[in-house]
């Protein structure tokens, strides 16, 4: 377990926002458990980067543990120039590199995430639910049921449909209480 003061930083340089990184963008699918190691390895380098990180409080054994674990597990994103993609790939702790084709949308995807870390904001890794899902309730008095994930204005609802009579019928849920069925 390595101490804050051992963790990279979030973001390379740290003073430049996200939107000033110069060169063409890319997500970095780093080999298991490398996002960290990659990211110092491209502060070494100079390679302009941002690992969104957050802190996990577990307890084992009457003992606090407090760890800085990457929001997108197996996830970095860089920026850069062609020498610098390839400098990235000699490190050796990159499965794959996935190329942005929309660096505009990617910025402005990770600007909110940015500000907010930026501002101290407590963030916590989320599964993706997209509107029209299949998912299924694992906890509280819907546990089991079934339905598709609605949104409207913010709140995601569970439509739990009854095919036999063309009919349907929607409840408010928290999406960590939702597990989506493949």
């Amino acid at each position: 377990m390595l101490k804050p003061s051992e963790n990279p930083p979030v973001i390379w340089p740290q003073e430049t926002p996200l939107d000033d990184f110069a060169g063409l963008w890319w997500v970095a699918h780093t080999k298991s458990r490398n996002e960290k190691a990659l990211a110092w390895q491209l502060l070494k380098k100079e390679i302009s980067y941002f690992l969104p990180m957050s802190w996990k409080v577990s307890h084992s054994r009457g003992r606090t543990i407090r760890s800085l674990l990457p929001l997108f597990t197996g996830y970095l994103f860089f920026c850069g120039d062609e020498n610098q993609r390839v400098e990235v790939l000699r490190t050796n702790r990159v499965a794959n590199l996935i190329e942005v084709n929309d660096p505009a949308g990617l910025v402005g995807d990770l600007g909110p995430i940015e500000k907010l870390i930026r501002q101290g904001a407590e963030l916590k890794p989320h599964k993706y639910i997209k509107m029209g899902q299949r998912c299924r309730v694992i906890a509280g008095a819907l546990a089991g049921a079934e339905g598709v994930v609605s949104q409207t204005s913010r709140r995601t609802r569970l439509v739990l449909q009854v095919d036999m009579l063309g009919q349907a019928t929607s409840v408010e849920v928290e999406t960590d209480m939702i597990e989506i069925i493949e």
